[in-house]
């Protein structure tokens, strides 16, 4: 009864805070038809998700960029590269990946199976060959028997490392945070500092206009003209990087190109010139730097940015004239609210 009426109350203020969607407890995580989760499949994917066979030159795996201690992401501006190359973009967390509509920055992947293999074949990422890569698993004994267990035979495919890798994904989620327990019902979940920032997270802040649901994120794309970083522009490896994937997408311009185009590439609608992906705010106060190019290393810094209604010439922000209080108290709300608990990692026995 309790949670009930607490639940009708957040409806009822949707129009004073003017947020398109509600906030979400999370629940239960969907898992697609074409790959049933089992206990096997999810042990086989985390071993291969922290498998340096995975790259080229075995210096790299999944975690490399996904690392458990920094929320799944890196901690770093620009994710780490396969040597003598650089990437371009930051390394997004993959807690509650299994919610998220669209995948990357950029949205090129719709889902973790598709997305699995990307960085393996990127040059400038894992940069192995897929053809190579099955061989190299089905050399090693340990592997075919538990392909043989969980897919019924030892043919070790592309296809089947993909499912594998995304049934672990899809059991990296944050449960527990005090949004999660407020939601619920437990009104003494949020300390005072973080329920003020809720409160301006739903309203003043609009942060809710955009991040909301059990993901606090809309799945949509956004122009926000997050600045550039002046070091990034200067370095011929993430600028040969830049071209490389603009001339994969067909860019015709990608000689001279001296910025990230975003979704663009990937749509060639020039609404999406520089648009990206909402990102989740689920356990934020972990994934530090922030942005698709990682620009800012605080959220003091990303309040700031949205604080004075995005970047220069932008149209879907507006100023929020928070107070020097209120941006404090809602990045309470972020690193205490959002946090979820904590819960014990076991790394695998790579075989």
């Amino acid at each position: 009864m309790r949670r009930k009426l607490l639940m009708i109350l957040v409806a009822l203020c949707l129009p004073v805070c003017g947020f398109t969607g509600q906030l979400a407890p999370v629940g239960d995580v969907p898992i697609p038809e074409q790959n049933p989760q089992t206990p096997a499949k999810v042990e086989l994917g985390k071993k291969l998700f922290f498998d340096r066979r995975l790259s080229g030159d075995g210096t790299m795996s999944c975690s490399t960029c996904h690392d458990p201690r920094q929320g799944y992401s890196d901690g770093l501006e620009i994710s780490l590269s396969y040597p003598t190359t650089r990437n371009w973009r930051n390394s997004p967390t993959l807690i509650g990946v299994a919610f998220q509509k669209y995948l990357f920055h950029d949205g090129r992947a719709s889902t973790l199976e598709e997305q699995a293999l990307f960085p393996m074949m990127s040059a400038f990422e894992m940069n192995q060959n897929l053809d190579f890569l099955e061989e190299k698993l089905r050399s090693v004994p340990e592997y075919v028997t538990e392909f043989t267990s969980v897919f019924g035979d030892d043919d070790v495919t592309r296809a089947r490392i993909a499912m594998a890798i995304a049934a672990f994904e899809r059991t990296l989620v944050s449960r527990d945070a005090p949004l999660d327990r407020f939601l619920n019902g437990d009104t003494n979940a949020l300390s005072p500092e973080a329920l003020k920032g809720y409160k301006l997270f739903t309203g003043k802040g609009k942060c809710a206009d955009c991040h909301y649901g059990v993901k606090l994120a809309d799945d949509q794309f956004h122009v926000l003209h997050v600045p550039e970083n002046p070091e990034h522009l200067k370095d011929p490896r993430i600028a040969a990087t830049r071209r490389f994937v603009a001339k994969v997408y067909h860019f015709e311009g990608y000689r001279t190109l001296s910025e990230d185009p975003g979704r663009y590439l990937i749509t060639k609608d020039q609404k999406d010139w520089k648009a990206f992906r909402t990102p989740t705010l689920r356990d934020i106060a972990s994934t530090a730097p922030y942005m698709h190019n990682g620009i800012y290393a605080t959220l003091d810094e990303v309040i700031e940015f949205f604080n004075a209604g995005g970047g220069k010439g932008n149209t879907a922000l507006t100023p929020l004239q928070l107070t020097p209080a209120e941006k404090g108290q809602l990045r309470v709300f972020l690193e205490e609210g959002l946090t979820g608990a904590k819960a014990t990692f076991t790394y695998p026995k790579i075989p």
